[in-house]
């Protein structure tokens, strides 16, 4: 899996491309990306982001316990 700063640059460049009308990108593999239209491209960003604010999202540290008697 991909760090929150390598998540966040793959958004920036996809973005950008997405803006300037291109239809391929290279990620940082090398391996160069095709994509078949702007939905697709909308639905990889779509993606994207749910991975950044999933990476952003602290773990809960704190469990509270309630309990009765039952009464």
């Amino acid at each position: 899996m991909a760090t929150l700063g390598e998540l966040i640059q793959m958004r920036a460049e996809l973005f950008k491309a997405r803006m300037n009308g291109a239809r391929e990108i290279r990620d940082q593999n090398g391996e160069t990306i095709v994509f078949k239209g702007d939905a697709e491209m909308a639905r990889a960003l779509a993606a994207l982001d749910s991975e950044i604010a999933a990476a952003q999202r602290r773990p809960s540290n704190t469990i509270r316990f309630r309990t009765s008697k039952g009464l």
